[in-house]
């Protein structure tokens, strides 16, 4: 009895105890990283009335800080997006620059709400690293550039020749994992900072670099002569790029999916900035339901009814944005491909909203 009289006196002080060591906003479930907490940013972001977005800034296409200081590119547009969902106001973003070795941490500490950029949905990054993914905003994959006078055609001509990496990404796993399973040595160097990666071969101190397929595109346009640079043929990897928020923010995972889904749905009703307003008044049940002129399917997100609205007049759908930052206009010119809607032949597809 004197046992547990002593258990009932301790237990509030141990709770006090457990409580004060649990950042704001969390709840301990278990041990394990990928299921530890539960979390609500929603009311913080709500009452901040500002998303704190992490992002590269270093990509042109997908993250990009411009000279005159504003964000460009998909991963930029994603993060408007979803704060044209959430306060009406595309503005109401703050970007925060991360590094590959600091994108997780930035997610897991709270540091960000959202982190859109260009990163690989993985199981482990599901699981052990804790992030919970919204849908695929690109698909992409791993590839190779070299100069076009190397003499370097394939994978197989890269034997004994030195490659530059970045690391604390997928990147160097695939490389390692391709090349072991085709029998070719190569010398990796490998590096922290994708500056230095892209510096170190720009000075010809490797004879290739790898990347995602895209981000080589991208980097290419800011060598010297671009042009002196080839991408070989060979994909070494399927690269699906996805924004994320941390494990456990199951409100803010919902918005952040329905966000994207609405860009790849407008597209496919038909639906962009410019017609956005007209369409208001159409009578197609699945347009009036996607613009929230009839039902409440936004009340159900923590949204307004109009949320898909907003964002589409705003900042488009899918193909304006797409267009805008890495379409036949731009300098990277990257086809569509497998970016496509799935009526297209492409890997984009929306569930209903209904």
């Amino acid at each position: 009895m004197r046992t547990s009289a002593l258990i009932l006196a301790i237990a509030p002080l141990i709770f006090a105890i457990t409580a004060c060591n649990n950042p704001e906003g969390t709840t301990n479930t278990a041990n394990n990283p990928g299921t530890q907490t539960t979390r609500n940013r929603w009311d913080s972001i709500k009452s901040r009335g500002q998303l704190i977005c992490g992002v590269s800034g270093q990509i042109p296409g997908f993250s990009f800080v411009e000279t005159d200081g504003k964000y460009s590119g998909i991963d930029v547009d994603i993060c408007r997006a979803i704060a044209s969902a959430l306060f009406d106001n595309p503005d109401a973003v703050e970007f925060r620059n991360l590094s590959a070795q600091e994108r997780f941490t930035a997610v897991q500490t709270g540091e960000v709400d959202v982190l859109s950029r260009n990163t690989t949905w993985t199981l482990s990054r599901a699981t052990s690293i804790g992030l919970e993914f919204a849908p695929v905003v690109f698909y992409d994959g791993q590839a190779i550039m070299v100069r076009k006078n190397s003499g370097i055609n394939s994978l197989t001509d890269m034997k004994d020749k030195t490659i530059c990496v970045q690391n604390g990404t997928t990147t160097e796993q695939n490389l390692a994992d391709q090349m072991r399973k085709r029998n070719i040595t190569y010398k990796p160097i490998v590096f922290e900072d994708i500056n230095v990666t892209f510096a170190t071969y720009a000075e010809k101190r490797c004879d290739g670099i790898t990347a995602d397929r895209s981000a080589l595109v991208s980097r290419r346009t800011t060598l010297p002569n671009p042009e002196d640079n080839v991408l070989l043929d060979e994909i070494i990897s399927s690269e699906p790029l996805a924004p994320a928020v941390a494990k456990g923010d199951s409100v803010l995972a919902s918005a952040v999916t329905w966000v994207v889904y609405s860009l790849i749905k407008a597209e496919e009703l038909g639906i962009n900035s410019q017609n956005v307003e007209q369409l208001a008044t159409s009578n197609d049940p699945d347009i009036k339901r996607f613009l929230g002129t009839e039902g409440n399917l936004g009340e159900g997100l923590g949204l307004t009814n109009d949320f898909a609205a907003r964002i589409v007049k705003q900042v488009g759908n899918y193909a304006e944005i797409y267009d805008r930052n890495l379409g036949p206009n731009t300098n990277l010119n990257l086809p569509r491909s497998q970016n496509q809607l799935w009526t297209k032949g492409g890997l984009l597809y929306s569930p209903p909203f209904r």
